[in-house]
């Protein structure tokens, strides 16, 4: 199978096509797959694939889509895989992390300069709400469950996730933030999910819960998240994503005592490489024999 690379072919790469038993080749090679690294130069994708009709399948370096729209929408008769899925074990960690250390207050801590009163929650033992039951949801609610959390999952069917106290779709949301003591955003962007998180969820929820976004940015209101926090409305926010993302120099979210922003950092290259590595020599492998591929990308759903 000859299989191409749109970015620099890196080694880890050529080892995962090569284990696989696929063998790499040019874009002049007439290859039948694409694989993108994380570096590549995603406007350039559509052109490519316009170029080099032999590509039947697309890997993807990403669990989102939403910056190859264009090409994707432009190359339907593709089947195109996405990184769904890989790296939730190093993304659901973080989650974790930064759901601890809002609980247990360590801004303030990190920022003290004397000794004050003990103070803090634990998270055993209380209620939280997942939205979103792909591998990073499914990832945070198995860490969670280690805690006795009671998790609500919130995904796009209410088809029940094993597990979760409760399994329910996005229009319900609202009758779940009142109970929660910590929300956990986990969900792809899609049209129907932006800003999913606004001024009425953060008003919803209690003033001691805490909210935690570790997927895209966009799925969460901004200025209502700094609003919210001014007000005490929520007691935290923890956002490895934010919108804009670079969070700019001087935004107000870098003044508010009670948030956390972390860089995109839940899956740096370096955890995250060896994944891929992982998917594209399973999905060579799979591809070579017929089978049904990993991270397969729903179009219509958007992720």
């Amino acid at each position: 199978m000859r299989v191409a690379v749109h970015g620099e072919p890196l080694p880890f790469l050529t080892r995962a096509i090569e284990a696989g038993g696929g063998a790499v080749v040019g874009l002049d090679g007439d290859p039948e797959v694409l694989v993108l690294d994380h570096g590549n130069p995603k406007h350039e994708l559509k052109a490519v694939l316009d170029a080099t009709p032999s590509v039947r399948w697309v890997q993807l370096p990403s669990a989102g889509i939403e910056a190859y729209a264009d090409a994707l929408t432009a190359h339907p008769e593709k089947v195109w895989t996405s990184a769904k899925g890989a790296y939730a074990k190093p993304v659901a960690e973080h989650a974790l992390a930064l759901t601890l250390a809002l609980l247990r207050e360590l801004p303030a801590r990190i920022r003290a300069r004397s000794w004050a009163p003990a103070t803090g929650t634990s998270l055993h033992g209380l209620r939280a709400v997942v939205i979103g039951a792909g591998g990073v949801g499914l990832e945070i609610l198995r860490l969670f469950r280690a805690f006795d959390v009671e998790v609500d999952v919130v995904r796009r069917t209410a088809a029940p996730v094993p597990g979760a106290r409760s399994t329910t779709t996005a229009d319900r949301l609202a009758g779940l933030l009142p109970e929660a003591d910590v929300v956990v955003v986990a969900a792809a962007l899609t049209s129907g999910t932006l800003k999913l998180i606004g001024a009425d969820e953060l008003a919803g929820m209690k003033p001691t819960a805490i909210l935690v976004n570790i997927a895209r940015g966009g799925l969460v209101d901004t200025d209502a998240v700094v609003e919210a926090l001014r007000a005490g409305t929520i007691a935290g926010a923890a956002l490895d994503v934010t919108d804009p993302e670079p969070l700019p120099d001087g935004h107000p979210l870098w003044d508010e005592p009670h948030a956390i922003i972390t860089p995109h950092a839940a899956d740096t290259i370096e955890m995250i490489r060896p994944l891929l590595g992982e998917r594209v020599a399973e999905n060579v492998r799979r591809f070579a024999e017929g089978r049904d591929l990993e991270g397969l990308v729903d179009a219509a759903a958007g992720y």
